[in-house]
């Protein structure tokens, strides 16, 4: 456990300490005819409670719990039941829930042989306090009672406390066992990540496997369900890791892949051929198949040196099978619930890996669709003007000796095409280039964009603010940036303006932002909303999905001739998770 889930555990058996004590203390007020010289009883039970409480304080008052105290703490709860077991004078004991205590805590922190070792404690104490109670100073003043501490009685109590300590430390270590296997699952799902690709993921996780089951040869084989080409990928572990692809051969299909209903399988050999593998085998359901076969094993010793082996097989959707191996592994559990751990193990990794490589396939297709509308928005753009002042500047050249009056002013009007395919080529280049913005830049970077607006166009622009501080998510950061670089270029494009203005604030539970300018305005008068625009087709297509995506309120006002201004509303606090 970490030192964050030891202090916690602590203060749980703190407060169920100090519960059972205040317990036992009401029972003995409103019961006391199985207890003797109950004001020593209620004294110790009172300091039990406070020592209880003094340990809270101490664990709310440090950041870790040290093995020392808790070991301290341990001891003192196995010496507490034997010491306040003298006032019990009855049959029935009434302190018995005490020894139960101290072994759920060892279970609770601990495992099976601590807790056994607690009851042993517990019964070694309790003999030599019979002991030195029945015949040492103390016996004649204490008046025992007379069957309490006799051996047979003892000795009932003695086999209770170790069956019980067996029992919870039994439970205890196949609870840590499971949370230990979730543990490992979410550490190897921790492994499948995007940036590191298919196969930086697949190393990731096989290099996992091997450390964990100390094998010294691990091999993935896959197969595209549509095709027969088999893949295989090994990783050696000898003087470091070593991960390689290989190139299978025509039948490594049988070798690897052969069919079999067995979807995991332990197999040792004790012999050569077939019929000398011992083969521990499950089907999908995990349960176990009567006789298994081993000769595909066969196959594969005959490529491999091994000993043992374990073999788990894997589904990604309906699109790729395949099978791992663990040539010479060390088992630390049970076989057969190791390989029910394996079966689990691969279920949930396996769809993380898929994903990786699917988000992959995403991403080189989004990348493909990108790079055609940048071929797109070239050669329909730059390309074609420049192709259009290459024919101006030939019969500018041709009239230039007849007419040389002309030359001057296309000249001028060729470098107006020439700067205005600048500033396209330039628009998109900003907007290929990846946005990395949240809510503690996304002040600077509009100021960034509006900035270089002006000093690109010579338009005047400002942008303004009243807040200070953001606390937005970074979706809607970078949406709202894109969405004033966008509005940008269609005012320079579109509205002839002269003057430019660019406003974020908070509004009413929302941020508001506002881009208004002086020129030519819609093709249309008057305010409308988002819904009224979509009605009607009209306003920019690219800023009304943008803002659809950050589930935001678009509205335009338009002067025709006289300006326009866009609104956008975003609700604060909602949530927005889109990528």
């Amino acid at each position: 456990m970490s030192p964050g889930e030891i202090r916690r555990t602590e203060r749980w058996l703190a407060s169920a300490r100090v519960f059972l004590a205040i317990s036992s203390l009401v029972a003995i007020w409103m019961d006391p005819g199985e207890i003797r010289y109950s004001i020593w009883a209620f004294g110790l039970v009172a300091f039990y409670i406070a020592q209880g409480m003094i340990i809270i304080i101490f664990l709310r008052r440090r950041q870790q719990s040290t093995t020392s105290f808790r070991v301290l703490v341990h001891t003192a709860d196995i010496i507490w039941p034997v010491v306040i077991s003298v006032f019990a004078t009855g049959e029935s004991n009434p302190f018995f829930l005490f020894f139960v205590f101290v072994l759920a805590a060892a279970a609770y922190r601990w495992g099976l042989w601590e807790t056994v070792g607690t009851a042993g404690a517990e019964v070694l104490l309790l003999w030599v306090e019979s002991f030195v109670l029945r015949w040492g100073f103390f016996a004649p003043s204490l008046q025992l009672h007379a069957t309490y501490f006799e051996p047979k009685a003892l000795f009932m109590r003695s086999v209770y406390l170790i069956v019980m300590g067996f029992l919870l430390g039994y439970l205890a270590e196949q609870q840590k066992q499971l949370r230990a296997e979730k543990v490992v699952i979410a550490r190897t799902l921790g492994r499948a990540r995007v940036e590191a690709g298919v196969s930086g993921t697949i190393q990731d996780i096989s290099d996992e496997l091997l450390s964990m089951y100390g094998a010294r040869h691990l091999l993935i084989a896959s197969q595209e369900v549509n095709s027969y080409r088999v893949f295989v990928v090994e990783l050696l572990r000898d003087q470091g890791t070593s991960f390689r692809w290989l190139e299978p051969s025509a039948h490594d299909r049988e070798t690897y892949l052969h069919d079999s209903p067995a979807s995991a399988c332990y197999a040792e050999r004790n012999g050569s051929g077939p019929e000398h593998f011992f083969v521990l085998a499950l089907d999908q359901e995990g349960t176990r198949i009567q006789n298994p076969s081993g000769g595909f094993l066969e196959r594969l010793g005959q490529k491999y040196e091994f000993h043992k082996v374990i073999a788990v097989s894997f589904a990604f959707a309906q699109e790729w099978r395949g099978r791992v191996f663990l040539l010479d592994p060390t088992l630390t559990n049970e076989t057969e619930e190791e390989l029910h751990f394996l079966q689990e193990l691969v279920r949930q990794v396996g769809p993380a890996v898929y994903n990786v490589l699917l988000l992959r396939r995403l991403r080189r297709r989004a990348g493909a669709l990108e790079r055609a509308r940048f071929a797109r928005e070239l050669h329909d753009g730059a390309v074609q003007s420049l192709i259009a002042v290459e024919m101006q500047v030939d019969v500018l050249r041709r009239q230039s000796a007849g007419k040389p009056e002309v030359v001057p002013e296309e000249l001028g009007r060729i470098q107006g095409l020439l700067r205005e395919e600048v500033l396209k080529l330039r628009e998109l280049m900003q907007q290929m280039k990846t946005l990395d913005v949240d809510a503690k830049r996304l002040l600077a970077v509009i100021t960034d964009i509006v900035e270089r607006f002006q000093r690109e166009t010579g338009i005047s622009a400002r942008f303004l603010s009243d807040v200070d501080e953001l606390d937005m998510p970074q979706p809607v950061c970078r949406e709202l940036a894109r969405i004033v670089q966008e509005a940008l270029v269609n005012v320079r494009k579109h509205s002839r303006a002269h003057q430019v203005r660019v406003y974020l604030g908070s509004e009413n539970g929302s941020w508001k932002v506002e881009i208004d300018d002086d020129g030519r305005g819609f093709p249309f008068a008057g305010r409308l909303s988002q819904n009224e625009l979509d009605s009607i087709g009209k306003g920019p297509v690219v800023i009304k999905e943008r803002v659809r995506l950050i589930e935001g309120e678009l509205t335009i006002e338009s002067n025709p001739g006289r300006g326009s201004r866009l609104e956008i509303t975003v609700p604060q606090r909602q949530g927005v998770t889109h990528g």
